[in-house]
């Protein structure tokens, strides 16, 4: 259900000649739709995906409070919760938790635009077989080839964010006085590497939500170029 919103973002980025390629793919509804219509309609999706989804994750609370892409403490720290609270400290835990979110919204602020960089390193070929091929072809093909170099570029803006909004201090403090509680096992966990895996998911969850919003509620295409668009997908 993804191939259309990151296909999208290839043809962006495609040749005339190259667009004109892929929009041949399709079949044409009578005169009025041209392959260049089809290619804005496909940006256009691409844009509501960004815009209208993963904006919402900036903001505060954007994870937090977001039960679909919420971050959670990753197995390791729920002892670290668990022992907090039952020694007096469930504000600290509470604050730990929330802070992991807030590093994932201040970096998807910055992160955004490096995912939409690198769908665009796909080559032609490799844009066609995805919109010839299965409903998830796009998904396997990010998970194969991009999530390396997404995730190179990814890590230092979490790294950073975690600084910013102070989740670093915090859950120093956090690890200190869990390790100083008697008979427990000294943890020390990567939080860059947890966040940053944890940001991207929802980075590709969001987008997926509006695109499955588009491709199956009729409501959701706002414009006579995505009803035209996505009225071939219902044809097919």
């Amino acid at each position: 259900m993804k191939k259309i919103i990151v296909l999208a973002s290839v043809l962006s980025f495609l040749s005339c000649a190259e667009l004109q390629q892929v929009a041949s793919q399709y079949p044409q509804i009578g005169t009025a739709l041209g392959n260049p219509d089809i290619a804005a309609g496909l940006k256009e999706a691409l844009n509501n995906g960004i815009t209208k989804e993963v904006t919402k994750l900036t903001a505060t609370d954007g994870f937090f409070k977001n039960q679909a892409v919420k971050i959670l403490l990753p197995t390791e720290l729920q002892k670290v919760d668990k022992t907090l609270r039952n020694i007096g400290l469930s504000s600290l835990a509470d604050e730990g938790l929330k802070v992991l979110n807030r590093a994932a919204e201040d970096a998807v602020k910055e992160a955004t635009p490096i995912f939409v960089n690198a769908v665009k390193n796909m080559t032609f070929t490799d844009a066609k077989n995805i919109l010839l091929g299965s409903d998830n072809a796009a998904t396997t093909y990010l998970q194969s080839t991009t999530k390396t170099a997404l995730y190179a570029k990814f890590s230092p803006v979490v790294q950073n964010s975690l600084g910013k909004v102070g989740a670093d201090k915090v859950w120093a403090n956090i690890i200190t006085k869990y390790n100083a509680v008697p008979l427990t096992t000294d943890v020390n966990p990567d939080l860059t590497d947890y966040v940053t895996d944890k940001a991207m998911e929802g980075v590709f969850k969001m987008i997926a939500v509006e695109e499955k919003d588009i491709r199956t509620n009729l409501n959701a295409r706002t414009s006579d170029l995505l009803k035209k668009v996505f009225a071939m997908q219902d044809n097919k």
